[in-house]
């Protein structure tokens, strides 16, 4: 396993043999010794190129953790001033900033023996890094990870409450229409993506592309507070805005737009103590917080 993985890492024989210090051909002997106890080529060779299979790919990712956590694990027994493992969690950013510091500090003072690494990243769906949890922002889907709804968005233009005295007892399209339009841009998606597929639900028919774009609500929220500008928010993520007068919906008009905020794991992760000690925690967390709101 650790030949494999040192030359899956690699892409290269000969880099995996020096990164364990052993001969290129006693790498080569334990990868094809692992290649037929399971039936299947781990690996593709090609004019003197490497590339891992899909099956290769698979274990790779399985075997790298597994390697992990029993050297930490052993390093742990062998000297009890070890710390545990930090669990690596990723959270969107304006999750973490609205809503998700406050639950953190909660969390930490019940179990101040788990160590959490945070992270954050502008992206849709999973972020392309090493992680034993994701929140993610996404549309529903199916994958081989454990995932639990924590909840979906709804949306409703927003906007500065001297933008939203301008509504009066106009219409919401002319209204959308007298008004920039503030986007937050999804990964991969058009810029116009969420006030066009809002726009069309209402029947309002006016030009969605214009206006700024952002990469996350947050600074959406900022714009529209400071500058001007209507951005299509959640109502749940910004409560406490709308409570105090920062941002004001001027039009009974939430849906849900499809998108919501997951919890993903990799099912071999649920044995471990701290994170489904974190998942069962986390989810009655936010199944509060939406019975708050």
């Amino acid at each position: 396993m650790r030949a494999f993985e040192a030359v899956g890492k690699q892409l290269s024989f000969t880099g995996g043999a020096a990164a364990l210090s052993v001969s290129q051909s006693a790498m080569s002997r334990h990868v094809a010794a692992l290649e037929d106890l399971l039936g299947q080529r781990l690996f593709d060779r090609d004019a003197g190129r490497l590339a891992l299979t899909p099956a290769g790919q698979e274990l790779l990712a399985v075997v790298s953790k597994s390697l992990e956590r029993i050297e930490q694990t052993m390093n742990a027994i062998r000297d009890d001033s070890v710390p545990s493992r930090a669990m690596r969690l990723h959270v969107p950013p304006t999750l973490l900033h609205q809503l998700f510091i406050p639950m953190l500090a909660e969390f930490h003072r019940d179990h101040p023996e788990v160590r959490i690494d945070v992270s954050s990243a502008h992206t849709t769906g999973l972020p392309e890094a090493d992680l034993d949890m994701a929140i993610v922002y996404d549309r529903p889907n199916v994958d081989d990870r454990v995932t639990d709804l924590l909840w979906m968005v709804r949306v409703v233009p927003l906007c500065s409450p001297a933008v939203g005295a301008l509504a009066g007892s106009m219409a919401m399209a002319p209204f959308l229409a007298d008004h920039e339009l503030l986007h937050v841009k999804l990964q991969g998606q058009p810029r116009d993506l969420l006030w066009g597929d809002y726009l069309r639900r209402h029947g309002i028919a006016i030009p969605s592309h214009d206006g700024l774009a952002f990469d996350t609500s947050i600074a959406a929220a900022r714009y529209a507070t400071t500058s001007g500008g209507v951005m299509l928010g959640d109502v749940d993520m910004f409560a406490a805005e709308i409570a105090a007068g920062q941002l004001v919906a001027p039009y009974d008009a939430v849906i849900e737009d499809g998108y919501g905020y997951y919890l993903k794991l990799h099912p071999d992760d649920l044995s471990d103590p701290a994170i489904a000690v974190f998942r069962s925690w986390l989810i009655g967390r936010f199944a509060n917080f939406r019975e708050q709101v």
